[in-house]
């Protein structure tokens, strides 16, 4: 099996040389009709709280989740709509209507399917942690904001958006909340928490609290004519059922491409670090290995096909992965399984779906968002380096207040940012003030002490440049400048431990010599490993220097520096 391919999907390699038997289609068929009613609830709970129809939901977890479990990278992924997505979704329908959405959802599509082709996947590994649990606390926490208007029945007040403004308005409003359906809220809360904690997680308590929350809803309306609101009283064109959407493909234009794209960038980065995630998490439970590019391609293609017809945002879904494994999934065919039930649902039980209170859906989306939020691990990382800190509490605070699209693009500039420093952490560049070096450029064998040691000529200098050489390095390079201003004839740049220098570093590479020579100084190089020399080859620096002067090895660089001090010396 060729896994160097960029695009390999694993369900096209399940049926090569009989390797999925019928005892592996029961255990995914088992899997995938558990997993497939664990997403019901979940898929209309994540539509309405996006700001679209319970059904655009549905149609987002049939049409992903099939996709995915046929291109994807991964034996065990479940794709589609996600928790993760919801603050995204509502604030671009909020600005652009659902044909932005659409816009920007095919636009993140087709940008994760170029991450993939460019072999991105792996890239998404060095994301810190910080910033992935930032992120995550913070649209645990927004989720939870949103959904306390239908967890305590508060239909008739206006919610502004915003974190802020939301708990300003809930406070003021405080003498406006539904009683009758808060307790209901809060008995779907409590039947989700002691079901999953006591009873069993084969069958989730979000189906259970759903079906009690709505007979219940229906009983007490039929016998006390209580009223409590539901999908139907939201949508009541439920009421007729529903039939497969005809895909439309919206009009592009350049002006809405240039407004969309930043958005469209964030629900790709969400998109590919929350699959790749997930696709890493069941790695780690089954034993199996994913292939990331591929995964990424496969999510490009699901949310390209999706909002066709009419779906919202689609990922690798973390905890339907893993109740799929938990209920004994093979392969990807669990997932082909999942999305079928969904549309059988779909297509003949959507009528009923109007009877669901939504105190009960925002009661499954409180449990969603405590389970992102990740409280345990935010509090271990307050622990830890300063540094990580920061960026995890500017991340979360910029994901609650502002905007997740700022918190995404400052939490990677966030990133790049650590990573230069972490970087130049392992870089130096020194001046040896020693008498003699050893005559090797293995350093184990110079500590050893039976090596021979050459002299260094009074007249000579030795800058050892230890690890890569690029644009990090700078400000360290003019330090050292400016703190050896004696009179030398010759310098030798000692390279030996610089793996890979970028057209900064030969900037400053170039800046060296041109200072040397300004104060009449030959520079040489030492110990330039092929790939460095190649780079310095391109930009011209090995003519402008002279091969002569580049040596493979410190003991004829520091020889021919030595002769050359001497003679310079001398004639003096």
């Amino acid at each position: 099996m060729r896994y160097n391919r960029v695009f390999n999907p694993k369900f096209f390699h399940l049926f090569q040389k009989g390797r999925y038997s019928k005892d592996r289609f029961i255990s995914d068929l088992i899997a995938g009709v558990i997993v497939g009613i664990i997403a019901l609830p979940l898929a209309i709970a994540f539509g309405i709280a996006s700001g679209v129809t319970p059904q655009q939901g549905l149609i987002t977890a049939i049409v992903a989740g099939f996709i995915i479990a046929i291109f994807g990278g991964s034996r065990y992924l479940i794709g589609g709509p996600t928790g993760a997505f919801i603050v995204v979704i509502a604030g671009i329908i909020a600005k652009f209507g659902m044909t932005g959405l659409t816009i920007a959802t095919i636009m993140a599509g087709v940008m994760l399917v170029v991450m993939g082709l460019c072999r991105m996947g792996a890239v998404f590994k060095f994301i810190p942690y910080p910033i992935v649990v930032g992120f995550t606390s913070g649209i645990a926490l927004t989720i939870f904001s949103t959904q306390m208007k239908d967890f305590f029945g508060m239909a008739d007040v206006a919610v502004p958006s915003g974190f802020i403004p939301q708990w300003v308005c809930y406070f003021q409003n405080i003498g406006n909340i539904n009683w009758p359906e808060a307790a209901l809220s809060f008995f779907c809360l409590l039947t989700i928490i002691i079901w999953n904690r006591y009873v069993t997680r084969k069958v989730p308590g979000a189906l259970i609290a759903l079906l009690l929350g709505t007979a219940i809803a229906i009983i007490l309306n039929s016998s006390a004519g209580m009223e409590f609101a539901t999908i139907g009283s939201k949508f009541p064109s439920l009421a007729g059922g529903m039939a497969l959407p005809s895909p439309v493909m919206p009009d592009f234009s350049y002006d809405t491409i240039r407004e969309l794209f930043s958005p469209a960038f964030t629900i790709a980065m969400l998109c590919a670090i929350e699959s790749l995630l997930a696709a890493m998490v069941a790695d780690g439970v089954t034993g199996k290995q994913h292939h990331s590019n591929t995964e990424l391609i496969a999510q490009g293609i699901a949310n390209i096909v999706t909002p066709i017809f009419g779906g919202i945002p689609s990922t690798g879904a973390l905890a339907r992965t893993m109740a799929s494994i938990n209920n004994g999934a093979k392969t990807s065919v669990a997932g082909l399984v999942h999305a079928i039930v969904l549309l059988m649902i779909f297509l003949f039980l959507m009528p009923y779906v109007v009877y669901v209170p939504l105190g009960c859906l925002a009661a499954i989306l409180v449990v969603v968002a405590y389970n992102m939020s990740e409280w345990k691990t935010f509090k271990y990382l307050l622990k830890g380096d300063k540094s990580d800190i920061a960026v995890l509490l500017i991340t979360f605070f910029l994901t609650v207040i502002v905007d997740l699209t700022v918190a995404i693009e400052f939490g990677i500039l966030l990133a790049i940012i650590l990573f230069v420093r972490r970087t130049m952490q392992t870089s130096s560049i020194r001046v040896i003030d020693e008498e003699s070096i050893a005559a090797t450029e293995d350093d184990d064998i110079a500590q050893a002490g039976d090596i021979e040691r050459l002299d260094i000529h009074k007249g000579v200098e030795i800058y050892e440049i230890n690890g890569p050489y690029f644009f990090g390095l700078a400000a360290r390079e003019e330090d050292m400048l400016s703190k050896h201003p004696t009179r030398t004839y010759c310098r030798i740049i000692r390279m030996r431990k610089v793996p890979f220098i970028d057209s900064t570093g030969v900037k400053n590479l170039r800046h060296l010599c041109d200072m040397a020579r300004q104060r009449g100084l030959q520079v040489v190089l030492s110990g330039v490993q092929p790939e460095v020399m190649s780079t310095l080859e391109k930009f011209g620096i090995d003519k402008e220097l002279g091969r002569e002067h580049i040596f493979d090895n410190i003991v004829p660089a520091l020889a021919y520096a030595n002769d050359l001090a001497d003679k310079a010396s001398k004639s003096e």
